[in-house]
């Protein structure tokens, strides 16, 4: 069996408000993510799962507890380049990630701080801007850019480091469905190319792209499992504050009324397949 690209235990984390009010945010996680896998997070607001990414790749470390990345410590400062080499990080506001004036300058910022040779530069550049479908626009100002295309900026600038995993902080929540809709395909392209995505998110219909959803509450994993079989315990994900996909509730919807009807789905296409199985069989019925 592979070894775990990231693995958490016994995290805890607490946020020092001031000398004498201490915040705990994490209690006690212990979490094993693979090389390969696509893991969506997602909670209510405040439930620590933005907390809980940025552990991910050592931007916090945890008050009790470890986080190993490839075999490294976060909490060992001699590790951290290594470890941020391995763990790149995308987060909310595509304008706050954005330092220079020109696209591919800007994908290039990562490389220039880390000495990478020119010719090498050019190549991993190329390459990141490829990826996420952004090469005719390397000669743009960003500031022209939608939403949507300065996070696949941000995005190729990370993938320019070429890590193994890409954690999303939230990375869609400011953009409009068209936005959101060009960074699933950047994920999915990624995911299909070997890459370890971790997505943080509140929109539950980008969770059910991923091999696995983690559900966070008060700091801790309330559930995980496929997205198939959480999006079914629909009860508890009230009671937790969260919503199921469109498409889950649309399945629900027609199968109370047609009981054949799977009810059990979580994309738009299977909606569109299973229409498709239950008007052939009353075709065939005659």
């Amino acid at each position: 069996m592979k070894e775990p690209l990231i693995r958490m235990e016994g995290v805890s984390f607490d946020y020092r408000l001031n000398s004498e009010e201490v915040v705990r945010v994490l209690r006690d996680v212990s979490l094993d993510i693979y090389p390969g896998e696509y893991v969506a997070i997602i909670g209510h607001n405040g439930s620590g799962k933005s907390t809980l990414a940025k552990h991910f790749n050592g931007i916090l470390k945890p008050t009790e507890g470890n986080v190993y990345v490839a075999g490294f410590n976060t909490k060992d400062d001699r590790y951290r380049r290594e470890i941020r080499r391995r763990v790149g990080m995308v987060f909310q506001h595509p304008d706050n990630q954005i330092v220079a004036t020109i696209v591919e300058d800007d994908v290039a910022f990562g490389l220039e701080n880390i000495g990478v040779p020119p010719r090498e530069m050019r190549k991993r550049i190329d390459a990141a801007l490829e990826a996420v479908g952004m090469s005719s626009y390397r000669n743009r100002p960003p500031h022209h850019l939608s939403g949507g295309q300065k996070q696949r900026v941000a995005i190729a600038g990370v993938l320019a480091m070429e890590p193994r995993c890409l954690v999303l902080d939230e990375a869609t929540s400011m953009l409009d469905a068209h936005g959101r809709r060009e960074i699933l395909q950047v994920l999915r392209r990624l995911h299909q190319r070997g890459m370890t995505i971790i997505a943080v998110s509140h929109h539950m219909s980008e969770a059910a792209e991923a091999d696995r959803v983690l559900v966070i509450e008060a700091g801790r994993i309330a559930m995980e499992g496929p997205p198939r079989e959480i999006f079914q315990r629909q009860e508890l994900l009230r009671r937790l504050q969260l919503d199921i996909p469109v498409a889950t509730r649309l399945a629900g919807r027609i199968h109370e009324r047609v009981p054949d009807f799977q009810p059990d789905l979580i994309h738009p296409r299977e909606i569109v397949d299973e229409v498709v199985r239950i008007a052939g069989k009353k075709g065939a019925a005659g």
